[in-house]
């Protein structure tokens, strides 16, 4: 039997969870099972907007920030590093022992480094006159 090749733009919610389902069972018989969780940092108003935020995972002993955002007036008041901080405090409960995260903000890469992390990859012109960093630390 050929497969048939699909390319698209829409692919079926269905299909994508095939492939991550697929991918999950070869990663962990390959390496173990990730243990992967969910976790979030949310900052709310009072009435109970969102007024910033950080998501992500921790998976095979390290957390991933693969989100981290703040509404523009609370900016420069260190809500990041608490926030990170916050989230790092239950890696660590969890059983991390580093955490990473990438950007292409210039502003944000400053704030990475001052909360501990270290750049470890560096990819040029993504986006196009900007490079995008890959930072660690240590938990």
């Amino acid at each position: 039997m050929t497969p048939e090749v699909e390319l698209t733009a829409t692919p079926a919610e269905a299909d994508l969870a095939a492939i991550g389902a697929g991918l999950g069972a070869f990663n962990a018989e390959d390496v173990g099972p990730s243990g992967r969780l969910t976790l979030a940092v949310i900052l709310r108003a009072a009435s109970g907007d969102v007024l910033g935020g950080l998501s992500g995972y921790t998976a095979w002993g390290w957390l991933y920030v693969q989100w981290l955002w703040l509404a523009e007036p609370l900016r420069g008041q260190g809500w990041a590093g608490r926030m990170l901080a916050l989230a790092e405090a239950e890696a660590r409960t969890r059983g991390c022992h580093g955490a990473w995260i990438d950007t292409f903000n210039p502003v944000a890469l400053a704030a990475y480094r001052r909360a501990g992390y270290a750049e470890f990859g560096k990819l040029p012109e993504f986006p196009r006159g900007r490079s995008r960093y890959f930072l660690q630390k240590p938990l």
